[in-house]
């Protein structure tokens, strides 16, 4: 039986991680794998990883994390912005890759189909911390703290106006996608981003936020009838459910983080068939 695989934030630039997804293979025949991210910063390495994975799995789906998006002082390719990103969306198609600027396909498993979008969506500030009202005070307390995204000075927006304004461009543009879909089918989502503020309230620094998301998402999975939310970023690997629809974080992150936890890396992770020990909230 064919499986609905997914996995996020593999980061290969760390030797460990990289011999972790050499070995990622597909459970059984006939698997698609969702990608929600973060395989790499340099464009050499994300290819990498992204043709690894393209030459074992029936069906790659992918959508790019921050990390992609960063123009890297040692990376080949000076790209910025909105080029970098279509650089990347044509080096995925050579590699028959779905982006999410393609046709959204159809995964006939186990079960009734699902149509698998994958999103690109970014971020617009309003995950604020606790007490403040704008993105500068939001901001001013980030720097303050320390805790700042390297977004800040390696994730250009060029050409938009600002990272906010990019964000609105793309939530715009995905929502007139979204309603064309049929509402009787249900959808996977496959975001780089949890499409709800919830999942950020466990980070251990809450100002981290900021670089999460957007509220404009926050009623996607029930408006599009999803069946499930693939999400990676924050590098807390779990299961959680919101409206009664699943959300499930499919990071690795990085060694320093992953080794010292209890149990080894499960990644790929499983998204449909439905694991018996996801099948509903605890």
């Amino acid at each position: 039986m064919p499986n609905l695989l997914a996995l996020s934030d593999f980061h290969v630039a760390f030797p460990e991680n990289r011999e972790i997804l050499e070995g990622t293979r597909p459970s059984s025949e006939g698997d698609w794998l969702l990608v929600a991210g973060d395989v790499g910063e340099l464009s050499t390495d994300i290819e990498w990883a992204l043709r690894t994975l393209s030459e074992r799995f029936v069906k790659v789906v992918w959508t790019p994390g921050n990390h992609e998006l960063w123009t890297h002082r040692d990376d080949p390719i000076r790209l910025r912005g909105e080029e970098r990103y279509q650089y990347l969306v044509q080096m995925c198609r050579g590699l028959g890759i779905v982006t999410p600027e393609d046709p959204y396909p159809v995964w006939e498993g186990a079960g009734d189909a699902v149509t698998i979008v994958p999103l690109f969506l970014l971020y617009d500030y309003t995950f604020l911390p606790d007490g403040a009202a704008t993105k500068e005070q939001g901001l001013a307390y980030a720097y303050q703290t320390g805790i700042v995204c390297s977004d800040e000075a390696m994730l250009f927006h060029d050409p938009f106006p600002s990272r906010e304004a990019w964000c609105w461009a793309r939530v715009a543009a995905t929502e007139q996608r979204l309603a064309a879909l049929d509402p009787a089918r249900q959808v996977v989502f496959v975001s780089h981003y949890p499409l709800v503020r919830e999942p950020t309230r466990v980070l251990r620094y809450p100002e981290f936020a900021q670089w999460c998301g957007t509220t404009r998402t926050s009623d996607w999975h029930v408006r599009f009838n999803a069946a499930a939310v693939v999400y990676g970023h924050l590098h807390i690997p779990r299961t959680t459910w919101y409206d009664g629809v699943r959300f499930v974080e499919v990071s690795l992150g990085y060694p320093r983080e992953w080794k010292h936890r209890a149990r080894p890396p499960r990644v790929p992770r499983q998204i449909l068939p439905v694991p018996a020990t996801e099948s509903g909230p605890a």
